[in-house]
């Protein structure tokens, strides 16, 4: 049983939820009770599908087998996307010895952030998550398949993938992931070297051989950025194998994991065992999410992600949900940018297994949910083992393996989760408080106001901070310019951190997944280009950020009734922004998930 207080989160997502629940749950018993799509597909219709399936033709044919469709978000730039080349043929194999067959129904973009931060094509960033799903949607519009496989990690690529397989919820789906790279050069070594560049005391070819260095090879980026809070999600949402998150790549067990979920989705097809996704995203599922998050100090951009991604299934949450929740929630595990440990040591000390069971002895997570591995969260408080070839499961640790990395309930980093909410003067907002010295929580000061990145840094470069700032950075959000992610002022600002000066970031875009020691209060809405309040701040003002209190105000007199600042509109051509024109007209608020197709 949950403690009262998540049951009382829970109880008033359900309320919220009941209209939009109910249609999108009836909506899938239609799609179930129509039974298999290729059922009433002509001969004609199969044949084109089935023509390049090869030595799978004849099971096809006969209709006598499931059909997985898998859905990749495979390329060779994104790191943590490399190893997923070979798992279609993985899945083939795995499928025929179960009975059952497999075909790549469709490929969806995968872009990094990483690459893209502090140039144009991070613009596009947001909205792939809904050209991913609007992708995913197609390959699976074909309608031959009686269950789905969902190939993606990064920070887009799984929430679009969830938004499409609840939209295909009656499809019975697992997500498959890839596992981080091997450990390299220490985060915090890196964030050193980030900031001596920044200060113009080493050259760029130090900054390359460290960036080389720590982004070394195939593999999700070590830090705890979104793309691995994205993995923590999908096992304590329920869609993953137990325990599959932090696997390596290119190990025995990791090509046993892909070979597994093969078998497991075709067998949650069968009357017995029949778990569509849509039963596996409800309420619970999504208020087990948030407390993950909060535990891990997770993502700033799961914020942005998780509403859009429920909305798929009829649930409506609100920034209050995080907020309530992560006050219920203690913060028990510190990786980097919370602390020096990557996620290879975070596996290594008990990982999500760990996390998963103390939570659930502690009753912050509703165990009376459907996962794929079975009914019960109990199922992933285990870890995968091979043997004979074959994956089994064992009792994962319920003691930590490093105090440093993982903590218990009753004696956590903090009593806290790591997001908070803010409510004031300039609307609603969001503070990663995890990495942040409690010292540096609650920072008033004046305001230095700008409406590009690249403007602060050359302010910076100028040397013209020199006190207390809070830098505003707005026309940042996603009717804007897409929303980027500002995380390329993240060396700038530690820098002057570290020169004892107290600094803050305000603004209505995006810091990153791995937001770290400078307090930033993000996804500001109403966002500066619709009028919101931020637009009328000017140098000089004085504003309070106090992440305890969950308040951002502005102190000066007078402020509200100035006219807005002058919005001239960003670049709207060069690296495909002249196709998104119709998603920035129409983007939702940011903190209701700024979905575009949901």
């Amino acid at each position: 049983m949950v403690i009262p207080s998540i049951a009382a989160v829970t109880a008033r997502i359900t309320a919220r939820s009941q209209t939009t629940r109910a249609a999108y749950m009836e909506r899938m018993a239609r799609a179930r009770d129509r039974g298999p799509g290729k059922a009433h597909l002509s001969c004609s219709n199969l044949a084109h599908a089935y023509a390049g399936a090869g030595p799978d033709q004849g099971a096809m044919v006969t209709g006598s087998t499931g059909n997985i469709g898998i859905v990749t978000a495979y390329n060779d730039m994104l790191s943590a996307h490399r190893p997923l080349e070979d798992y279609p043929r993985l899945i083939r194999e795995a499928a025929r010895i179960a009975g059952g067959t497999a075909q790549v129904a469709g490929g969806v973009p995968a872009m990094c952030d990483g690459v893209t931060q502090g140039a144009g094509g991070m613009e596009l960033s947001l909205f792939s998550r809904d050209v991913i799903a609007l992708a995913a949607g197609i390959a699976l519009s074909h309608d031959v398949f009686d269950a789905a496989l969902y190939l993606g990690v990064c920070d887009k690529i799984v929430p679009g993938l969830v938004i499409a397989a609840a939209t295909f919820g009656h499809l019975p789906g697992i997500f498959v992931p890839a596992g981080p790279m091997t450990s390299g050069l220490p985060n915090e070594e890196k964030a050193q070297v980030r900031k001596q560049f920044a200060a113009g005391e080493v050259g760029r070819d130090v900054l390359m051989a460290a960036e080389m260095a720590s982004y070394h090879g195939s593999g999700t980026c070590t830090f705890y950025g979104t793309a691995n809070t994205n993995q923590m999600l999908m096992e304590v949402m329920g869609l993953h194998l137990p325990g599959s998150a932090f696997v390596p790549p290119d190990t025995d067990l990791r090509a046993a994991l892909v070979a597994e979920a093969a078998r497991r989705v075709l067998g949650l097809t069968v009357r017995a065992e029949y778990t569509p996704v849509c039963d596996i995203l409800d309420e619970r599922a999504f208020v087990n999410g948030i407390a993950g998050l909060m535990a891990t100090g997770g993502s700033t951009n799961l914020v942005l992600h998780l509403p859009a991604m429920a909305r798929a299934a009829g649930v409506i949450l609100d920034l209050q949900d995080f907020a309530d929740i992560s006050a219920a929630v203690p913060l028990i595990a510190r990786v980097y940018p919370n602390g020096l440990a990557d996620v290879n040591h975070f596996h290594a000390a008990g990982g999500i297994g760990y996390v998963i069971a103390e939570l659930l002895a502690a009753g912050l997570l509703h165990d009376d949910v459907r996962t794929v591995a079975g009914p019960g969260l109990e199922h992933y408080t285990q870890g995968p083992v091979l043997r004979d070839g074959a994956v089994q499961y064992d009792i994962g640790t319920r003691i930590s393996l490093n105090d440093r990395i993982l903590r218990t309930v009753a004696a956590p980093f903090s009593p806290t989760g790591g997001l908070v909410q803010l409510h004031g003067d300039l609307g609603r907002a969001v503070i990663k408080t995890s990495a942040i010295a409690p010292e540096r929580q609650i920072i008033t000061a004046a305001a230095r106001v700008f409406d590009t990145q690249d403007a602060v840094k050359a302010a910076f470069k100028a040397g013209e901070f020199t006190s207390d700032v809070i830098v505003v950075v707005r026309f940042q959000g996603p009717r804007a310019n897409g929303m980027p992610e500002l995380h390329a002022l993240t060396p700038t600002l530690a820098v002057l951190q570290d020169r004892g000066l107290q600094v803050a970031l305000v603004t209505d875009g995006r810091m990153s997944g791995a937001s770290g020691k400078v307090p930033a209060a993000i996804h500001l809405a109403p966002e500066a280009a619709l009028g919101g309040p931020l637009a009328r701040i000017r140098d000089g003002d004085i504003i309070r950020l106090d992440a305890i209190a969950g308040r951002l105000d502005v102190l000066t007199e007078g402020w509200l009734v100035r006219e807005l600042a002058p919005y001239d509109a960003p670049p709207s051509e060069g690296v495909g922004r002249e196709l998104f024109a119709l998603f920035r007209a129409t983007a939702g608020m940011a903190d209701s998930g700024a979905g575009v197709v949901i």
